[in-house]
Formats: C-alpha cells, sequence, structure tokens
C-alpha cells in the first residue's frame, strides 16, 4: 500500500466499497495503490468501517476471513444489520463502487433508492449484468437526477470495458450487424467468488435468479462437481444489449452474449473478447475485434474499469451533472 501525505489525501476521491466478498476485496486492492483515489468505507451483511484517513486493504480482508465482516475491525469497524443505510449516513464519500451481488434481481435499485431516499449526494457505479436489472435503474432515472446522484450503471468487464470498446468499434461503419461478446473467466476457488457465480448459474438452462440465490453452497459444490467445475453460458440476457441500444449503436437483438467459467483454475478456458460487425460507408463487410488479455483477471478487468467509471462520474457530478448512465455513453478516466 502507497502511503499518501496529508495533502495527497485531502486532495483524493474519497471511496466507499459496498459488498466485501471477493469482488469487494479485488476492489480493495485495485485501490490501495492509487494516488487519486482513496479507501475510506466499507461494508458487507454484518456490519461496516469508515476511517476517513483511509482504510488499510490487508487488515479489512484478514479480519474479514477471520471473523466474516470489516465490522470486527477495531478501532473503526461497526457490526451491524443496517450496514448500508448507517454507512450512507456516517461516511464522508464522493462515490461508492456497489460490488454487491443483484440477488435478488431487484437488489441494486433497492439499494439506489436507499441513497435517494438519505439525501446523499456523490458518484455511485455497479458491474451490473442483467438487461432487465439495468432496466429497474432506469426507470429510477429522474429521481436520480432530482435527488443529485451520478449513477453510472454497467462499469465493469461485460457489460463495462467490452460494452465501451464495442460503442467506439461502431464508428467504424454505417451500419452494425452483429455484437458479439465472448467472454472466458478462470477462478482458482468458486467459493471466493460466491454470488458472482450464483449469478452465473441462474443464467443456465432450468435455473433462474431464484432458484440460483436459494442454493445452499453444498448445493452449488455438487452442481459444479457434475459439471467439472465448467459453466457454459449462452445467449445470457446481458445489459449490453440495453445500453448499446440506449448510445445508438444497434438494436439490443443484434447483441449477444456468452462464455466459459472455470470455477476451479484461475487461467482462462478461452480468450474474452468482443467482436463488432458491420458495414462501412463504401459498402464493405467488416469486423474488429477487441480482445482483452488472457492474463487481466476477471476482477481487474471488473474493478479497474469500475473506479476509471466512477472517476469519470466524479468529473460529471462536479459539473453538476446527475442522473443515470452507462458505460457506452461515458468513457472511464485512467486512474493514477
Amino acid at each position: 500500500m502507497i502511503t499518501m501525505s496529508k495533502e495527497q489525501m485531502n486532495r483524493a476521491i474519497k471511496v466507499g466499497v459496498l459488498g466485501f466478498g471477493g469482488l469487494g476485496q479485488a476492489a480493495s486492492k485495485v485501490l490501495a495503490p492509487k494516488q487519486e483515489m482513496i479507501l475510506v468505507a466499507a461494508a458487507d451483511k454484518q456490519g461496516y468501517i469508515y476511517n476517513e484517513a483511509g482504510l488499510n486493504e490487508d487488515a479489512c480482508i484478514d479480519v474479514y476471513y477471520q471473523q466474516g465482516s470489516v465490522g470486527y475491525l477495531e478501532p473503526n469497524g461497526t457490526l451491524s444489520h443496517n450496514s448500508i443505510e448507517e454507512l450512507i449516513q456516517k461516511a464522508a464519500v464522493d462515490g461508492y463502487f456497489l460490488a454487491l451481488p443483484n440477488l435478488p434481481n431487484t437488489f441494486m435499485a433497492d439499494v439506489a433508492r436507499l441513497f435517494i431516499e438519505s439525501g446523499w449526494r456523490g458518484v455511485l457505479v455497479d458491474a451490473l449484468k442483467r438487461t432487465s436489472a439495468v432496466e429497474q435503474l432506469l426507470e429510477l432515472k429522474e429521481e436520480l437526477l432530482a435527488a443529485g446522484i451520478t449513477y453510472m450503471t454497467g462499469c465493469g468487464a461485460t457489460p463495462g470495458l467490452l460494452t465501451a470498446g464495442a460503442a467506439i468499434a461502431a464508428q467504424s461503419y454505417a451500419e452494425i450487424h452483429r455484437v458479439k461478446i465472448t467472454f472466458g473467466v478462470g477462478i482458482a476457488n468458486w467459493e471466493a467468488y460466491r454470488a458472482t457465480i450464483r449469478e452465473d448459474i441462474a443464467h443456465l438452462p432450468g435455473f433462474d435468479v431464484e432458484k440460483a440465490r436459494a442454493m445452499s453452497d453444498e448445493q452449488v459444490e455438487a452442481f459444479l462437481d457434475k459439471t467439472n467445475g465448467i459453466l457454459t453460458l449462452e445467449n445470457m440476457e446481458h445489459a449490453d444489449d440495453i445500453m448499446l441500444e440506449l448510445a445508438g449503436i444497434c438494436s439490443r437483438d443484434r447483441v449477444t452474449v456468452g462464455g466459459v467459467v472455470d470455477t476451479r483454475n484461475p487461467k482462462k478456458p478461452l480468450s474474452t473478447n468482443v467482436q463488432i460487425t458491420g458495414r462501412t460507408f463504401e459498402g464493405k463487410i467488416s469486423t474488429h475485434t477487441f480482445t482483452l488479455g488472457d492474463e487481466t483477471s476477471m476482477a481487474a478487468n471488473v474493478c479497474g474499469p469500475a473506479f476509471g467509471y466512477l472517476k469519470a462520474g466524479v468529473s460529471l457530478h462536479r459539473r453538476g451533472i446527475y442522473g443515470l448512465f452507462t458505460a457506452a455513453e461515458i468513457m472511464p478516466q485512467f486512474v493514477k
């Protein structure tokens, strides 16, 4: 962790992370070396921690593993069954990364309402996956605007980084015929990303969000034993489609998303990429392909863009621009 001077801390964007499972912990590690952002708050189901001078990510992760909540970390941790609500009221935070599982499918919209009703003003960023979840947030667009909140949705890897790549690549074409997103994810231990894996299982035939949410860890483990730890996902309900439609790139029926998740091996089972096929003004049909490096992890490709979008959101918020935006509408800004 890089030690900041008092002047740097005062100038840095103060960040909170809601959800401290695998993704939230990865987010804290991504933030640790940053000079433009400082992690000051984190919350999980059982508690929260806030320190305006900054949090030590290793200490937060250690206590979470040992005792199940950052709320146990002395002297700034607090145990609570209303951790998000209490943290919103207590903490001076410029922006939150919502590293929360959208289980049930209404959860992220419910969290957005908590922020609206609290009177808090700032920037929210999520890495939502489902189209229907983003549609629920779109219904809150005017309320977010009136509340003085700048909300950036679908700002992970996909939707997020790959959606933005598709939006940029589309500029070469007069008409977009197809956007195809294919992802490969490798994790050494599925239990580090319990909620994420349940969300993926919910996309499989015979499952839905509620059924996946109700599965015990033992049931998930048994299911993964049957598939040798591999989840193959096709034609997913993924918010890249609505985001590209809202941005005027193409209709959502021209967007497809699928991939393979290996829950027992950190190596990606296949390369993650987005292919954009279209017709140029000369009448030529061509395909652009944007491929992520195989060495970059899911955590790096989700958390990095999320904080890039948080920085972009802060820029908008400081100019008095509020409401709901997607990764296909706004470019992320590199966080040093």
